[in-house]
């Protein structure tokens, strides 16, 4: 059996995820039908002398190590956690020390099911944890794999509609959950739909189909403005109050929110100039800029929001390390998604935006300063690790603390937007 080291400290709850030894760790949401995240695909590099890729059994030691310290709750949001498996990790029950209610273990399809390898994940079904096949091609030897499986996670980009057919009529249950993996379009999505295809992952839910022909509505141009001046230092009160007041709906919402545990407040507050100097500015502009997205984010995909407010607080938090502003740079993280929000490009929103040009060339796609920890974070999101050295040797950026400001983020996300809910 394979041993492992472990660091000699568990960090208290409530700390960054990612700390101590530089690891890499993305997730990458898996939705459903309803665009609901399912679960989350957890990707692993540990530090960056390690390949792009690296070896198969050195990555799931790497991610079983960061589940054992961290917990699968933090990581996956109290989601189940999609974790990629080698034969070894299966076959040595390495993967026993993760709690099989959360846990969905990812068998590849390169694997040979001998009778080592069933006995395993029979038994690792009979303990409660559930099984996916990745990147798979319906291959004659891989039916006992098959019947055991409780979901087939096939490539959309790969397989060709053929091949999604033959893999769909040799399903044996009905209860085998179809995913489609590297869904980057609203095109593949539709078809995936078509063909009976439940859960999805890849960009899609975040690059609708853009209408680039419409026009910003114009109570969401006020809402930029809002968000401006949440992030003026000090804060204008009657400016802001005007523009708050304009929106009864928002309004409501604010002030639900500021009544609400979240702010732990004794006093009912009745006003917004009220809200805001009860809770102080830094937790007004929090509970503002939630409730604006949120309405922004409506009718789309809730994970979006999620990136969001991940992408926001990580610039935000990052930025002294690039001499840069922390309330620009929030903005910019924020304000990133908002093409798949509102389902129009970037070039027809960034002017409407009350930004800086530097601000707006970044949203652009413009590799300036100031967007080099957005462009960082993109790459991380991928899992494309070597993007994420690039930038940061281009930029003079440690890694370590980009890692560490990540795993700030993404508590920080969580704990906001569960406690609005």
């Amino acid at each position: 059996m394979a041993t492992r080291t472990l660091p000699s400290q568990v960090p208290e709850a409530g700390a960054p995820v990612w700390t101590g030894e530089m690891r890499y760790v993305a997730r990458q949401p898996i939705l459903d039908l309803h665009g609901r995240v399912h679960g989350y695909e957890l990707l692993c590099r540990n530090g960056p002398e390690a390949p792009s890729r690296g070896s198969g059994d050195e990555a799931t030691r790497t991610m079983l190590d960061n589940s054992v310290i961290f917990g699968l709750e933090q990581l996956a949001n109290g989601l189940p956690a999609f974790i990629n498996c080698t034969a070894e990790a299966l076959t040595e029950r390495l993967v026993e020390v993760l709690p099989p209610s959360m846990t969905i273990l990812g068998i590849p399809a390169n694997v040979e099911p001998d009778c080592r390898l069933m006995d395993a994940c029979r038994r690792l079904k009979a303990s409660g944890f559930r099984l996916a096949l990745d990147d798979f091609s319906y291959k004659p030897r891989l039916q006992p794999l098959m019947d055991l499986a409780d979901y087939i996670r096939a490539d959309f980009a790969l397989l060709s509609p053929a091949w999604r057919q033959i893999l769909r009529q040799r399903l044996t249950r009905p209860s085998i959950a179809m995913m489609a993996k590297r869904v980057e379009t609203q095109e593949d999505y539709r078809q995936a739909c078509g063909e009976g295809f439940t859960l999805f992952q890849g960009d899609y839910f975040c690059c609708p189909v853009l209408l680039s022909n419409r026009k910003v509505p114009a109570n969401r141009l006020f809402h930029f403005e809002i968000l401006r001046q949440l992030h003026h230092d000090p804060i204008d009160l009657r400016k802001l109050s005007e523009l708050v007041m304009r929106d009864a709906s928002l309004t409501y919402r604010l002030l639900r929110l500021v009544n609400s545990p979240f702010c732990a407040i004794r006093q009912e507050v009745r006003s917004i100039e009220s809200a805001i100097l009860v809770v102080g500015e830094l937790a007004f502009r929090r509970i503002a800029t939630l409730s604006i997205l949120s309405e922004i984010n409506a009718d789309r995909p809730p994970e979006i929001l999620q990136m969001a407010h991940v992408r926001g607080r990580f610039c935000e938090l990052a930025a002294g390390s690039c001499a840069l502003d922390p309330a620009e740079q929030y903005l910019l993280g924020m304000f990133s998604l908002l093409p798949a929000m509102l389902c129009l490009p970037m070039e027809s929103l960034a002017s409407t935006l009350p930004l800086r040009d530097e601000i707006r060339d970044a949203l652009l796609g413009v590799p300036n300063l100031e967007r080099c920890l957005l462009q960082w974070l993109e790459c991380h999101e991928h899992g494309d690790w070597a993007g994420c050295d690039a930038i940061a040797q281009a930029h003079g950026l440690e890694q370590e603390r980009l890692i560490s400001r990540y795993g700030d983020a993404v508590i920080w996300a969580q704990a906001a937007l569960r406690s609005a809910s």
